[in-house]
Order: C-alpha cells, then sequence, then structure tokens
C-alpha cells in the first residue's frame, strides 16, 4: 500500500516525495534516539539502526529513487566531518607531543592494517580487492562518540591528549591508505596487478598531496572571507559555500575531498585561531549527518550478511565482519601498546590507548560509500556492507570501552580526592580536620561547575548566540534603532 502511495506521489509531484521521504528520515533517526539513550548508546548507532530498519531488507519506508537521489550526501556529510577534524591538528599542541604522537600513530595503524591484511588475504583467502581496502580502512577511528565521553567525565591529562591527536592521526593515514588501496582494488579486479607501475601507487600519493595543498589554500581563503565582526549568519554562509566549492572541485577532479577538507581546517584554525567557527558548524551539522547516517543504513543489505549468493568464495559476510572486528580490535590494543612502549610513555597510558581506539563510524563508513560507488557491484557493494555490520557492533560496545579506558588511565574519577587538590595540612604542618578537608573539597567542586541557571547554554549554541549578539550591537542596526525611536 505504502509503494503504491509512493508511485503515485512520485508521478504527480516528485519534489513532494523526496520532501517527505527526508522528513520521515529525521523524524524516525530522532525518535530512535530516544531509544538508545535509555541504553547509553551513541546517536550514530541510532541512525544506523533506524537506516537499517526504514531500508528495503525490513519495511521499506524510503523509495529507491529517494535513496539513488541523495548520493551527494555523502561528500557533504564527510566534509563536516574531515574540517572538524582538522580543529585537532594546532600547531602549539603537536610541538608539545608530535613526534611521539606521530610514532605511536604510525606502529598503532601498521600494526592493525597489517594484521586486517593478513586475516583477510592469507587466512580467510579474500580477493585482494578485499583485503587490500578492509586493511586500509581499518585504522580509521571515529572521534564522535570518543570526544562526547570526554566531555561528559570531564576528562583531562597526558592520555586524553594524547588520544585526540592519534585519533586525528588515525583518520588520516586511513584517508591516505584508502586513496591507495582502491586503486590496487581497480587494478586486481582489471587483472593489470601484477605490472604494479608509478601510475598504480605513486599517482594516488601524489594526488592526495595535491589535495592536501588546495585544501590549505581554501583554508586561507575561508580566512581571508572571515573579518572581524562578520555576522553569524554570514559566517555560515560563506564557511559552507567554501565547503562545498571545495566538494564540487573534487567531484569535478574524481578524488575524494575528505583530506582537502582536513586540510582546509588544519590550516584554518592555525592561522585563525577561530574555534567559535567550529562550534558553530557543529550546531548547525546534526541534521547533515542523520540524514548521511541514516541513508547508509538504507543502503545496508541486511540479507547479505547470511546469503549464500552475497558470500565470498564459500564464506559468508557475516563470518568475515566478525573476523574483521576482532582482529581490528587486537590490532588497535597490540599497536598502541607497542607504540606507547616505544616512546616510553607510562603504563596508564600505553596500556589502555588501544581499548579507546576500538570506535569505527563517519570516516569509515564514508569511505565505504565511496568504495560501493568505485567497485559497484559485488565488491563494492559487500565491502560496504561488511563495514556497516562492524560499525554498528563499534559502535554499541566502543563508547563503553572509550568510558573505562578513560576510568583505567585515571584521567577521571568520581572520587573526591582525585577531583580536587586541598591540601590535608595547614601552611604551617598542621594536619587539617577531615571534615574541614572535605568542605574545602566540596567548595572546590562548586566553584568548577558551569552555571546551571537559565542562561546557560553550550557552547556551541553559546558560539551562536554571541555572534547574533555582535551582530545587534553592528553600526548598522544602531543607526536602525535610533531612526524607529525617533519615529
Amino acid at each position: 500500500m505504502l509503494h503504491s502511495f509512493y508511485e503515485v506521489l512520485g508521478r504527480s509531484s516528485p519534489a513532494a516525495l523526496v520532501i517527505i521521504s527526508i522528513a520521515l528520515m529525521l523524524a524516525c533517526g530522532f525518535a530512535m534516539t530516544r531509544i538508545t539513550k535509555l541504553l547509553h548508546l551513541p546517536n550514530v548507532t541510532a541512525y544506523i539502526i533506524t537506516g537499517v530498519l526504514m531500508g528495503p531488507y525490513c519495511l521499506n519506508l524510503i523509495p529507491h529513487q529517494v535513496i539513488a537521489g541523495t548520493d551527494f550526501l555523502a561528500d557533504i556529510a564527510l566534509a563536516f566531518i574531515a574540517f572538524s577534524v582538522g580543529e585537532y591538528f594546532r600547531l602549539s599542541a603537536l610541538r608539545k607531543n608530535g613526534p611521539k604522537v606521530i610514532l605511536i600513530m604510525l606502529i598503532e595503524a601498521t600494526v592493525c592494517t597489517v594484521l586486517v591484511f593478513v586475516l583477510t588475504y592469507y587466512i580467510l583467502k579474500l580477493h585482494m580487492a578485499y583485503a587490500i581496502v578492509l586493511a586500509a580502512l581499518a585504522s580509521a577511528t571515529a572521534p564522535t562518540s570518543m570526544i562526547v565521553i570526554i566531555r561528559q567525565t570531564h576528562a583531562k591529562g597526558d592520555f586524553v591528549d594524547t588520544l585526540l591527536q592519534v585519533v586525528a592521526l588515525d583518520d588520516m593515514v586511513s584517508l591516505v591508505a584508502y586513496s591507495v588501496a582502491i586503486s590496487v582494488a581497480l587494478g586486481s579486479i582489471s587483472g593489470s596487478l601484477e605490472q604494479i607501475s608509478f601510475q598504480l601507487v605513486g599517482v594516488p600519493i601524489l594526488t592526495n598531496i595535491g589535495v592536501l595543498l588546495l585544501g590549505g589554500l581554501f583554508g586561507i581563503l575561508l580566512k581571508l572571507l572571515m573579518p572581524r565582526g562578520r555576522s553569524k549568519d554570514n559566517r555560515l554562509i560563506i564557511s559552507i559555500a567554501v565547503l562545498f566549492a571545495f566538494c564540487g572541485v573534487c567531484a569535478v577532479l574524481d578524488i575524494s575531498p575528505l583530506l582537502g577538507c582536513m586540510s582546509m581546517g588544519t590550516v584554518y584554525i592555525n592561522v585563525s585561531e577561530d574555534e567559535k567557527l567550529f562550534k558553530q558548524l557543529n550546531y548547525f551539522s546534526p541534521p547533515i549527518l542523520l540524514l548521511f547516517f541514516v541513508r547508509s543504513g538504507l543502503n545496508f543489505n541486511l540479507d547479505a550478511l547470511l546469503s549464500a549468493d552475497s558470500a565470498v568464495g564459500s564464506i559468508p559476510l557475516l563470518v568475515i565482519g566478525v573476523s574483521y572486528c576482532v582482529v581490528r580490535i587486537i590490532g588497535k590494543c597490540l599497536g598502541a601498546f607497542l607504540g606507547g612502549l616505544a616512546v616510553g610513555k607510562p603504563p596508564k597510558v600505553r596500556n589502555y590507548m588501544g581499548m579507546a581506539l576500538i570506535t569505527q563510524a563517519g570516516v569509515a563508513i564514508g569511505l565505504a560509500t565511496l568504495c560501493a560507488r568505485t567497485l559497484g557491484d559485488p565488491i563494492g557493494t559487500n565491502l560496504q556492507t561488511i563495514i556497516m555490520a562492524s560499525s554498528i557492533i563499534y559502535e554499541i560496545i566502543g563508547p563503553a570501552s572509550v568510558k573505562l579506558a578513560l576510568y583505567l588511565s585515571g584521567s577521571y574519577s568520581n572520587k573526591l580526592e582525585d577531583m580536587t587538590h586541598v591540601a590535608e595540612q595547614t601552611h604551617t604542618g598542621q594536619p587539617r580536620r577531615p571534615v574541614d578537608v572535605l568542605i574545602a573539597r566540596i567548595h572546590e567542586i562548586q566553584e568548577s561547575l558551569p552555571d546551571l541557571s537559565s542562561t546557560y547554554v553550550p557552547e556551541e549554541e553559546e558560539a551562536f548566540l554571541e555572534a547574533e549578539e555582535e551582530q545587534y550591537e553592528s553600526p548598522v542596526h544602531t543607526w536602525r534603532q535610533r531612526f524607529w525611536n525617533r519615529k
């Protein structure tokens, strides 16, 4: 019945069909977060599950032409994700731990990638296209859930600083590795893999370098277009226009915009020190990211996980996905431990770093979507199904793993003596009464709490409101106000 309604609506008003479908995706995605919130799961999990349930293999609520017509959402959503990741590449932070963080990331990413490749190519005997792409995507880590949990627990310290920088570098390495891997995969499918040439491996690397430089130029352009006093509305319009323009240029050149958008964000934060723009974009982007993840779930081939027709050789996709999950977790934990050991990190950092790196969603799902578009059926579609299934698992167990790693590393604590810095002796060396120490600790905690009055708003919303106040305090608005007062 619903299918017949969509057919009639599509013939009479295609625009209405698209609008209703998007509204349904937004409403259902939000409704699902009310359920996952009770289970303490991230919103990404809710969006993916919503897409799976609304997709053609469950309720079939969204027409196929709408799913196919919203393919551009992947590029737009990933542009926002990659640009926001660039915020963590501050030169001031990289100077402190730069070499150590880079070495940890290289060892961790290499161990994880090698183990996944050995599993898929030598143990499961999969085609080279499967093995090389899954190995390249294995190093990608999702920063979103991690950042949310860090903010919720108010975690801080060397473990948190190292973790955030490793995650940002992880995604960059995964983007570069994917660019090379997709070329090797195409060569293996066409049968030209035996003739390894500069064009097969070197050209993708040079292309990525060119995209990084071009993204840096767009970052400088964005800084020039953001003079002091620019209103909130115009800041959003200009930043989104620049991001879209860069994605358009990359689409014309048939290259991924992810590295370039990351480079754009990195250059912009270092030349402008403008954190407010990132907060404004983070406040604006949730509906776009919701649609992207829901649409990713719509493309999730649920039947393919157990279907013999979709099996790679004699191995079902479900077995490949579970094996990939387990080996990737082992690779992350082992690689992070070896990396921390190599640079002399304390045990609490190197022992638990890998536990916090197992989450995988945005970048990996986006690259899998691009992979499905590039390689097509059946390899590209199967790879997307494997990554989608594993991402759901990671987003279920990942947040709990991150929180446990933060706790075990001592980055946060629920004990008063760990949350405060109160001397148990007076300045004369006399021991203070336990009740006095307790009162001092309570006062210190109270002073550190945010203002929870009616005027309190999150940082992202505060950035919006501050920019709006600046707009209303501008000379043009003041002149208008005086004009109307005279009247």
